[in-house]
């Protein structure tokens, strides 16, 4: 593992979750995952919101985000989230046939060390953990895969982490995430809730008034 730094809780890194209705597929072809990935980068050249890591599954997405801006991370996934929403009615012929998403998007702060690289981890091994790929970095639409793989145009939409990647980064990717660690993941994320030590989500929830 590389070597990570406390740092303040005013400069923060977002992860944002959101859900197709009735768990209905959001995306069921090349076209659609990279249509969203299309918006991403359009949004992030008006909104400048870094977006640090991401995989879109079939029936939900995940986006951890690094905001400039006080403001910017709200205005970054509305401007997502209701330009998916038209372009998906428009591409599936849905138009006035109910909404997209479950609700509101999910979203939660993340301490930048150790805990922001197991949330990456997370985010990037969903394809791997659902049976999807056998390997993490097999699933073409995670950044993962990108960041491996990709062209330079789809490298682009990646902007450099606040720390350092740990050495043999995939390898750890692959391996199993331990039960502690998995369950503390999906409490805070189902909760949106602050990822971090206990010192730092307290000190979070109060800077944030949370």
């Amino acid at each position: 593992m590389g070597r990570v730094s406390r740092v303040d809780v005013g400069d923060t890194v977002y992860h944002a979750l959101n859900r197709a209705n009735f768990r209905s597929k959001l995306f069921s072809r090349g076209p659609h995952y990279q249509g969203f990935l299309d918006i991403l980068e359009e949004v992030s050249r008006v909104v400048p919101v870094r977006v640090l890591a991401y995989c879109l599954m079939p029936n939900h997405w995940h986006v951890v985000r690094y905001p400039k801006h006080t403001g910017d991370l709200a205005r970054f996934m509305q401007r997502v989230t209701l330009t998916h929403t038209q372009r998906y009615h428009a591409q599936t012929k849905t138009v006035g046939y109910g909404h997209v998403y479950q609700g509101r998007y999910k979203s939660l702060p993340v301490q930048q060390d150790r805990y922001f690289l197991a949330l990456v981890r997370y985010v990037e091994s969903n394809a791997k953990r659902a049976g999807l790929v056998q390997r993490a970095e097999e699933w073409p639409w995670s950044s993962l895969w990108t960041r491996l793989r990709g062209n330079e145009r789809q490298k682009k939409l990646l902007s450099p982490w606040p720390v350092e990647e740990p050495e043999h980064y995939v390898r750890w990717v692959n391996e199993s995430t331990p039960r502690g660690e998995l369950t503390n993941l999906r409490y805070a994320l189902q909760r949106s809730q602050p990822y971090g030590s206990a010192r730092w989500v307290a000190a979070t929830v109060k800077h944030f008034g949370l």
